[in-house]
């Protein structure tokens, strides 16, 4: 979750103040960039996890407070619904094998959070959105106790002025309204990040969005809502409808949504953190007592506690991060593609990919995205997430292929090369790069093993409830033996 809040209403006063602090911030942040001062030399990456609760019928728990107490641990905190909680993984560098230890210490720090849950009843299982979670289950009691969650549903309403309205296509079109942010709340994601120099952001941040079609592709694992089969990665429709503050008449206007995958390649950091101001009103106006001029000006680095707070609420797919640790400020690419799940090695496999292929594709002399449009990048991203490994893809040279032509042909050799230059020791390409292989080749990653498990379970005498939950008792046993989804049994 973000930063706590202190109020979860504002008058007219603190949105006054707020825009001017937030123009100041961004002021100061443009200077800062120009006087080169951020902290470069070891490129850090991270990974934050979005897990869910459920009880020992496989229904959603809403116990994460009880949970969280359980373990006992500040690695792990809340996320919007109360069946919802977080794991944030540790920085560190990628080279040698670092992958094999994080594998390793991911592993033991999940199974002994289960092992607590387990003690209340409660199980955490990492899976984009939670296939038994029904309509009945978001009513009173669903969200966490916290005022930024209640700040930000109220945000976005007053903003919108009316009930959400929810439709997502695919084999069973789902349509229904909502009077609070509650399906947001059903997805799960796993965020990577990288540290890079302000000299390197754009060329990082346009990569990572070219490979946002490709990630989606591979990685789907969403294809269940309220019950109803939608795309082979929902989580993406459902999270941009429900945190859409624009009615239809400013829809029609072409306003932008806060969940964006953006417009244009980018030259700058400063293009996107200008665009959240110029483009974007306030959610949570929180104003803190920070002169950030004066910071600066003193020699000290500015927290630019409005400029964080407000990009925060703009849910770009490749967000841009500045933050300040031990008085030094960073700057981070947050790359929010990918689903949770269905294993640590599948997510680590995921992780292997993304970092690999970023290197080479962010350090080629003609870059891939002077040879592609933006738009085609965009739709690139909602194909896949639409039709998962039966999408098809433009790349540059190649035209239209499949996920398989892709990835086998183009992407790999690029995630192989990016991963030597990252220094990564052999063992540990192999063994991520490894499951990508198997994934592609196969043509099952999580949404596919879904739908044939459900099918199957249907096909047995199973109603669609039964099916779903039977479905997710399965994915749980095989999500503990750490096992990739592609090799796991199907019915």
């Amino acid at each position: 979750m973000g930063d706590e809040v202190k109020r979860t209403t504002y008058r007219r006063v603190h949105r006054q103040e707020y825009r001017r602090k937030v123009q100041l911030c961004l002021d100061v942040f443009e200077t800062m960039l120009g006087q080169a001062s951020f902290e470069c030399g070891c490129r850090l990456t991270g990974m934050e996890i979005e897990c869910n609760l459920v009880d020992d019928d496989y229904q959603p728990a809403m116990s994460n407070q009880d949970v969280l107490t359980a373990i006992a641990d500040p690695a792990y905190q809340t996320e919007l619904g109360a069946y919802n909680i977080e794991f944030n993984v540790p920085p560190r560098a990628l080279a040698g094998a670092t992958g094999l230890e994080l594998e390793a210490e991911v592993r033991a720090s999940l199974n002994a959070a289960e092992t607590k849950a387990n003690a209340g009843g409660t199980h955490i299982v990492m899976i984009g959105i939670l296939p038994t979670l029904m309509p009945e289950h978001l009513t009173g009691g669903w969200m966490s106790q916290s005022s930024r969650y209640a700040a930000l549903n109220d945000s976005i309403f007053n903003a919108r002025g009316e009930d959400i309205q929810i439709d997502i296509s695919g084999p069973e079109p789902l349509s229904f309204n909502s009077a609070s942010i509650a399906p947001e709340s059903g997805c799960t994601s796993m965020q990577l990040h990288l540290q890079v120099s302000p000299a390197d952001f754009a060329d990082n941040w346009n990569a990572a969005q070219v490979l946002a079609g490709p990630q989606l592709a591979l990685g789907a694992n969403s294809p269940y809502f309220f019950g109803h089969q939608l795309w082979s990665e929902s989580r993406i429709e459902l999270f941009a409808q429900s945190t859409d503050t624009r009615p239809d008449e400013l829809k029609a206007q072409g306003v932008r949504p806060r969940v964006w995958f953006g417009e244009r390649w980018i030259t700058s950091i400063f293009d996107l953190f200008e665009e959240n101001v110029r483009y974007f009103p306030s959610l949570l106006p929180e104003v803190s007592d920070e002169d950030p001029v004066a910071e600066l000006a003193a020699g000290r680095t500015p927290q630019l506690s409005e400029l964080r707070l407000h990009n925060g609420t703009v849910y770009r797919w490749n967000r841009p991060v500045y933050d300040v640790v031990d008085g030094r400020p960073h700057l981070r690419v947050e790359n929010r593609v990918l689903p949770a799940g269905p294993t640590v090695i599948d997510m680590l496999a995921n992780a292997a990919f993304y970092y690999g292929t970023l290197r080479t594709l962010s350090e080629e002399d003609r870059p891939l995205w002077t040879r592609m449009s933006f738009a085609t990048a965009q739709q690139n991203f909602h194909d896949a997430a639409r039709h998962g490994m039966q999408a098809r893809l433009y790349w540059p040279g190649l035209g239209e292929v499949t996920p398989e032509e892709l990835v086998l042909g183009e992407l790999l050799p690029m995630a192989h090369d990016g991963l030597q230059r990252w220094g990564v020791a052999g063992e540990v390409r192999d063994r991520f790069l490894g499951v990508i292989e198997g994934r592609v080749r196969t043509g099952r990653n999580g949404a596919v093993w879904q739908v044939s498990t459900v099918r199957a379970l249907q096909m047995s005498g199973l109603a669609r409830p039964a099916a779903l939950a039977q479905m997710l008792r399965r994915y749980c046993e095989y999500m503990h033996t750490n096992e990739p989804v592609h090799t796991w049994d199907i019915g």
